[in-house]
């Protein structure tokens, strides 16, 4: 009897140790299951965060050339509005254009230096005084610094300073590029006509192959204005046109007037 009891106190003793080693193992189990688990969600989140990352960023790269994307056509919108629009330009180059008044005609000129102004011979021949109205209404005398026949030119000088036309390379112009002539004819209001260029070194009256020949209309009064590039630069000096033509009208080339003008006034007055 008592040998079966301690048989049975063993058997109990060994279930028992068998159930403690299953619980250990089955622990260790659990931990290891719940480090992988740990590891696993970790990598997601991680993968998660890359990928938002990545996300936001090609976001953002698309927005910047989208947004660039619609400034270059702003840009490239404006740049055809001005191509075709000399309205602008038009603003600018006005405010430097004068009229002349003499006891024999009336015409036009324009600022080439603070107080310098450059008109033809002709408007000027034979004049005993020069008025000069300005943009402004402004009335000055003029002084004739000097003259020169054969381009037919005249440069005036005044006591007030005031803004000036800046002069393109005539050399660079080309046949069909848009141009303006501007005048103050009769002293009456300012006019501008478009056209378009039409031929270059064209032979003058005075055979100097150096004229700008031009669809512009043209008309006396407009005889001294500038010629006007699409960059509001002078590339021309409205000088004459043939009989009663309309649309065929000559402007002596901005590189002889720039080398005659500075020679007149004996020091560099346009560069």
């Amino acid at each position: 009897m008592k040998k079966r009891v301690n048989v049975l106190y063993a058997l109990v003793f060994t279930l028992i140790i068998i159930q403690t080693l299953t619980f250990i193992s089955m622990g260790s189990q659990f931990s290891s299951i719940a480090e992988k688990q740990k590891e696993i969600e970790t990598e997601f989140f991680s993968k998660i965060n890359k990928l938002e990352s990545e996300t936001q960023f090609k976001t953002n790269e698309i927005i910047e050339i989208i947004s660039q994307q619609k400034s270059d056509i702003r840009e490239e919108i404006e740049l055809l509005k001005s191509k075709n629009d000399f309205s602008k330009v038009i603003q600018n180059v006005i405010k430097n254009v004068v009229s002349i008044r003499t006891d024999t005609s009336s015409a036009s000129g324009f600022f080439v230096s603070p107080s310098y102004i450059v008109t033809n011979f002709h408007v000027i021949e034979g004049s005993e005084f020069i008025e000069i109205k300005d943009y402004d209404g402004e009335i000055s005398q003029a002084t004739l610094i000097g003259k020169d026949e054969f381009t037919d030119m005249a440069l005036l000088k005044i006591d007030s300073s005031s803004e000036y036309l800046i002069f393109g390379n005539s050399d660079e112009i080309q046949i069909g590029e848009k141009v303006i002539a501007i005048g103050n004819p009769f002293g009456l209001s300012f006019t501008v006509t478009e056209g378009i260029v039409s031929g270059t070194k064209e032979k003058g009256p005075n055979e100097l192959e150096a004229y700008v020949q031009t669809d512009a209309a043209l008309n006396l009064g407009n005889s001294g204005g500038p010629l006007i590039n699409k960059n509001g630069k002078v590339i021309g000096i409205n000088n004459f046109k043939i009989g009663d033509a309309e649309n065929l009208g000559f402007a002596l080339e901005s590189n002889v007037i720039r080398k005659k003008l500075n020679e007149l006034a004996g020091e560099e007055i346009i560069e």
